[in-house]
């Protein structure tokens, strides 16, 4: 899967070849590359090095040395070294795309219809769902894999400036017992207290509000600095994750977290739903 340095390098080689009219095919024969490499370097999908990218300028006459250096510098911090790095013997190729965008994003919408989104865990209510999602894991990999849910937690919400996260919460998912009552109880504590914080909207959907947008599935949509086709849809299935970046697509699911926005409480009373449930627990 692309990172997004990789993605916005493709997009901005892509408009220069597309400005001068020239096909993938009369680029790839002036570079005796094969057909399928730019193709794939413009999708994203090619980690591309920054001596490749200068001989590309080269036959696209971009002699403007600050765009030379701009675009090489994305060719070469797209295959520098990330922080779950350490993690890739236990987190899947999926999970690790996920955390590649997640970490460029500037902003996050998400929906889940049955558990906690991940960025609002709890270190206990991860350890929880992950020994009963993944019950062949060691206890080593279990904690490593907690580990990697609260890194992404400091690496998303807590660094300087933070990712705004817009989360809406079916209240199946705050109802669920994840662990033991115990761990819930805090667990919803911890999400009226994140609910607090200036960079988080968090909303529920309450059973009242009967059928509705989300009852298809989880997802969220990533939005990068860089507006416009960057932007990606996430969705997740039991063997397999889905990325959506077609416009269409991506409008589909703007319009589906609209009507989620209008059928969940606002933020007050989604927090009284919340310390409801809570106190149920006790």
């Amino acid at each position: 899967m692309p990172t997004v340095r990789r993605r916005m390098l493709g997009a901005e080689l892509r408009k220069i070849r597309e400005k001068l009219r020239l096909t993938v095919d009369e680029v790839s024969a002036r570079l005796s590359w094969h057909q399928s490499k730019v193709s794939r370097l413009e999708n994203g999908r090619y980690g591309v090095r920054a001596n490749e990218v200068g001989m590309l300028l080269d036959v696209y006459q971009v002699t403007d040395p600050e765009t030379r250096e701009a675009l090489a510098t994305l060719a070469r911090e797209g295959k520098r070294r990330v922080w779950w790095q350490p993690y890739s013997d236990v987190i899947t190729q999926h999970y690790a795309s996920f955390i590649s965008f997640e970490a460029e994003a500037v902003s996050i919408r998400n929906f889940e219809s049955s558990l906690v989104p991940g960025l609002l865990q709890t270190a206990d209510y991860a350890r929880a769902l992950i020994r009963q999602l993944e019950s062949e894991a060691t206890p080593e990999e279990v904690n490593a894999l907690v580990d990697v849910r609260l890194a992404r937690q400091n690496a998303t919400l807590r660094r300087e400036d933070p990712l705004k996260l817009w989360a809406i919460v079916d209240e199946a998912a705050l109802r669920r017992l994840i662990g033991s009552q115990t761990i819930m109880a805090k667990q919803l504590q911890q999400l009226i207290a994140a609910s607090r914080e200036p960079h988080v909207t968090l909303q529920v959907v309450p059973f009242s509000a009967g059928a509705h947008a989300g009852v298809h599935g989880s997802f969220a949509t990533l939005e990068f600095p860089v507006r416009g086709d960057l932007d990606v849809v996430y969705t997740e299935a039991l063997t397999s994750s889905l990325y959506l970046e077609r416009d269409n697509d991506v409008a589909a699911y703007d319009r589906a977290f609209d009507r989620l926005r209008a059928a969940a409480l606002d933020v007050a009373p989604s927090r009284r739903l919340i310390a409801q449930i809570a106190k149920e627990l006790e």
